[in-house]
């Protein structure tokens, strides 16, 4: 008898032991579940606010990144434009003379020299170089007064050239001085300095200063001595 009411206990402590590890896992389990379940209603809650933030932030920045863009990109077209139509203009001008309109030649924009040359004999050479910035014209002959005479010397119009001499500036125009002409045995003059003026395009008197020149050595000249035209070629200008 006691032996059964020994097992008969032993099975009901057994019972409630099994019945008490039961009720721990049932916990166990419920909490898991009920955290797991927390997480997608608190993503099902931010979304719609993030999906709203998202949708104002593209229509505030959108329209705002590609204006700067295009007005970056025509402001350096315009520039490099610009800057072309400006070299364009510059060389333009150079290739004009300088930039500057033609002047006439006078002893002010021009290196005047006399020589004396071997060929034809009792001649002196006259050599007027562009010093200026501008291109010159050398119009006419140039009038010449040696020493105190009191009249300009006479000018071959033999010697005309077909075209008015134009220098750039560098370039140079001549004219032969003739000391003396025909006929044999006219008064001399011995000469020390010369006075070369420049005539303007009417030819009506000298233009601006005159080149003060010293003669060379042992110079005389006569009355009815002459001096070209000016000419583009030192050959043309001694052919008288």
């Amino acid at each position: 008898m006691r032996k059964h009411i020994r097992t008969t206990a032993l099975a009901a402590t057994a019972l409630l032991a099994a019945l008490s590890l039961t009720a721990c896992s049932g916990d166990e389990s419920g909490n898991d579940g009920k955290s797991g379940a927390a997480a997608p209603a608190a993503s099902s809650t931010a979304n719609p606010d993030t999906g709203k933030a998202a949708e104002d932030a593209k229509e505030t920045g959108g329209g705002k990144t590609d204006a700067p863009a295009q007005n970056v990109s025509t402001a350096s077209k315009g520039s490099t434009g610009g800057s072309g139509s400006g070299s364009g203009k510059s060389s333009s001008g150079a290739t004009g003379g300088g930039s500057k309109s033609p002047v006439t030649c006078t002893g002010s924009n021009t290196k005047v020299t006399v020589t004396k040359v071997s060929r034809p004999i009792n001649h002196l050479l006259l050599t007027a170089t562009n010093t200026g910035s501008a291109t010159c014209y050398a119009y006419h002959a140039p009038a010449l007064r040696f020493d105190d005479a009191q009249a300009a010397f006479p000018v071959l119009r033999d010697s005309i050239p077909q075209a008015v001499v134009t220098l750039e500036p560098g370039q140079s125009a001549y004219a032969s001085i003739g000391l003396s002409g025909e006929p044999d045995g006219q008064e001399l003059h011995k000469g020390t300095h010369l006075a070369v003026y420049f005539t303007g395009k009417a030819n009506q008197g000298s233009t601006g200063a005159p080149a003060e020149l010293t003669l060379p050595a042992g110079t005389s000249w006569g009355d009815n001595g002459f001096v070209t035209y000016w000419q583009s070629e030192m050959a043309d200008a001694l052919t008288y």
